[in-house]
């Protein structure tokens, strides 16, 4: 079973019948949704991609690469060179919700809190926990601009019912979430984008912490190397496949998203069958219980 763990659904950008369309043509069973998080990115060159990844990659030139991508006004949208993007403080779980009732062999869902939006945050949570193939909670400490910390409450909640929690960290204390894992050992933390910001030093971090995995998502923030030095250096047991489609500029023929280029990477990255059966879909359906 091939599963895409991390999916944003932005029907401006790949409506439902052309996701499902490039799942069957890409082999890819089942994805998990999340709600939409933002306005419309604008395109961004690889050459600056790369240069973004060169100095997230190089610890010293770190701090160049936050300048590079955590630009935020005072209400919490995000500067880009191109335009000001518009961050949405409270996702739409009912539009996750509908499509999962839609097409309840091909989608399942995160529910997505930020509890920088609301002190009920948890009211969202128990809103959604029991609805059908919901999964897990997903989270964006460093576009919602707020510490992992606040994430105690829900973690404990995750952590009691073994689902697991998909956060997108940030820079400095955005980015410690830490705590969450040392007061919740059993709760199973997956870390967006092969573990951005730090990469190589969040491996070293949580790699005696069996319950902390990184996904593969996305074209923009991790390249070959990341990818592969990830799992030479966690195993292939801690690695998800995750495309964080639709965003990025990776496109099929008919100019919508390519859902199966970061699934054709790892199948040329890793000859070996069982290592490409791990990533690409065993590690998370035992992560989320899916049968």
């Amino acid at each position: 079973m091939i599963i895409d763990s991390h999916y944003h659904y932005e029907s401006r950008l790949q409506p439902v019948d052309n996701l499902i369309q490039k799942m069957d043509q890409n082999g890819i069973e089942k994805t998990v949704l999340i709600a939409t998080l933002c306005d419309l990115l604008p395109e961004t060159g690889e050459l600056l991609l790369k240069l973004l990844r060169f100095f997230l990659w190089n610890k010293p030139l770190r701090s160049l690469a936050r300048k590079l991508s955590a630009n935020f006004t005072e209400t919490g949208d995000l500067i880009l060179p191109k335009k000001t993007v518009e961050i949405y403080r409270h996702p739409d779980n009912e539009s996750v919700a509908r499509l999962i009732k839609e097409y309840p062999d091909r989608f399942l869902g995160w529910i997505f809190l930020n509890p920088a939006d609301s002190e009920d945050f948890l009211e969202e949570y128990e809103k959604w926990k029991d609805e059908p193939g919901f999964i897990g909670v997903k989270v964006h400490p460093f576009w919602h601009r707020y510490p992992p910390v606040k994430l105690l409450p829900v973690a404990e909640m995750l952590a009691a019912s073994d689902k697991p929690l998909l956060a997108h960290v940030g820079f400095g204390t955005h980015g410690d979430f830490m705590p969450l894992v040392n007061i919740f050992p059993k709760l199973k933390l997956i870390l967006a984008h092969t573990g951005f910001p730090g990469y190589r030093d969040t491996w070293k971090q949580i790699k005696n912490h069996p319950n902390i995995f990184v996904d593969t998502s996305a074209d923009a923030y991790v390249s070959e190397r990341f990818t592969r030095d990830a799992v030479d250096y966690l195993g292939r047991e801690r690695v998800l496949f995750g495309t964080d489609g639709p965003y990025g500029h990776r496109l099929a023929a008919d100019r919508m998203f390519d859902n199966g280029y970061l699934k054709r990477r790892i199948e040329s990255l890793f000859a070996d069958k069982l290592t490409r059966e791990r990533i690409l879909g065993e590690n998370f359906r035992e992560l989320a219980g899916i049968q």
